[in-house]
């Protein structure tokens, strides 16, 4: 997926989840932040970070925060861009090589996943989670506790128990990294619900991205650990 119209600015401070202060040519700009997490590790004052200048001159804020440099390395930030980049990669038959029908938002049982893919099979339930968290090369999920991601990995439990597939993917939005682990510190319960998941068939899968201001894509899968820590 590609941005329009990036600008490079300076990170100052978060008064709110939804918005962000940034010098922007010596000038300060009210940013709408799309990633509602809390993110504190990437948000540091002086932080050099990438804005999308929005194509609606009447709108309230005039830039998106996309994308954010943490020692070196690029980030991208963009909570709607894990679905679109996996849309795109599955659309031209990089998970299911035959594949037939991509669906988004299917709805199953009490769950709503992101995807219902189809190929000779039938179908093929996945949800995607995008990973902005890295730890010394590592990368975790969630940054902060999430009873919606394990309702989803339940969810995709039971209709694997049931016969279907599923898969949980995550979408590391970054490159270089040397694995990914459930955050066992922050939130027991999903990485118990990921590790339950996983040994009752459902594919865990993490792929890093391609970045850079402009662009993400997705890259090469990264190793998927799952012990306890």
């Amino acid at each position: 997926m590609r941005y329009q119209n990036i600008v490079k600015g300076r990170f100052l401070d978060r008064p709110n989840r939804f918005a962000a202060h940034v010098e922007l040519s010596g000038t300060i700009e009210i940013c709408h932040v799309k990633n509602t997490g809390r993110c504190r590790e990437l948000l540091v004052p002086g932080a050099a970070v990438y804005l999308e200048k929005a194509a609606n001159p009447a709108r309230k804020t005039q830039y998106d925060l996309v994308a954010v440099e943490k020692n070196g390395l690029l980030i991208n930030m963009d909570a709607q861009a894990p679905n679109k980049v996996f849309r795109e990669w599955a659309a031209a038959g990089r998970f299911l090589p035959d594949l037939t029908v991509l669906r988004p938002e299917f709805t199953w049982e009490d769950s709503r996943f992101d995807f219902r893919l189809e190929d000779a099979q039938g179908p093929y339930f996945v949800e995607v989670k995008g990973v902005t968290l890295e730890e010394n090369g590592e990368v975790l999920f969630p940054d902060a506790p999430t009873e919606r991601g394990v309702k989803h990995l339940n969810g995709l439990r039971r209709a694997v128990e049931q016969g279907c597939r599923a898969a949980v993917f995550f979408v590391v939005q970054m490159e270089g990294v040397t694995r990914f682990r459930p955050n066992d510190a922050t939130h027991p319960a999903f990485g118990n619900a990921l590790r339950a998941a996983a040994k009752a068939g459902v594919g865990v899968f993490a792929y890093d991205c391609r970045v850079a201001p402009e662009v993400l894509e997705l890259n090469r899968p990264v190793p998927v650990w799952l012990g306890e820590n």
